[in-house]
């Protein structure tokens, strides 16, 4: 039997790459069957599929190239928002302080006026109290120059008139006295 079956294989040698003929023909028509399927059914199915992830994805490339520019427009808007609050807040910062020096130099000026006020009361109440303690030293120094007087003069110089004619005599030699001793 192994005999058969080698003289058999010897007699059919052929290309074991090369199918029969039968064989191939059978083949080819099927292949041409599901080659046909694949273009008509399959492959406009895929490539729709195929299209609609393309445009997803460009779709999504655009979305995110949008949501790029608007996110930098936003932090450029930020950003220049953010230095005119600096600019802003420098000017009330400045304003501020030229307010402040104002206002010391206001307060130094009205310190000033008071103060001139203060001193020129002070000067008028000095004025005011030397010339009430010259017209009570003045009557003092009269009263006791009348006493010492009427005593000198053994007479009683208690007449308003007389007294006050000597009081004004005596002061007036004590002024001319104090001057020719200056």
């Amino acid at each position: 039997m192994i005999a058969n079956l080698v003289q058999l294989a010897a007699e059919e040698e052929q290309n074991p790459l090369i199918p029969p003929g039968p064989e191939l023909l059978v083949g080819a028509i099927a292949f041409a069957i599901v080659f046909f399927f694949f273009w008509k059914k399959l492959i406009p199915n895929i490539n729709k599929v195929l299209d609609e992830r393309r445009e997803a994805i460009e779709g999504g490339i655009e979305k995110a190239e949008a949501a790029q520019t608007e996110a930098q427009s936003v932090l450029e808007q930020y950003k220049a928002q953010l230095a005119e609050a600096r600019h802003e807040a420098a000017r009330l910062r400045q304003e501020a302080q030229e307010q402040g020096a104002q206002l010391i130099a206001e307060m130094r000026a009205e310190g000033q006026r008071q103060r001139e006020e203060i001193v020129a009361a002070g000067h008028t109440q000095i004025a005011a109290d030397r010339k009430a303690a010259a017209q009570a030293l003045r009557q003092d120094v009269g009263q006791l120059a009348t006493e010492l007087a009427g005593k000198l003069v053994g007479e009683s110089l208690e007449e308003h008139a007389r007294q006050s004619r000597t009081i004004d005599r005596f002061l007036d030699d004590l002024d001319a006295k104090a001057e020719a001793t200056r």
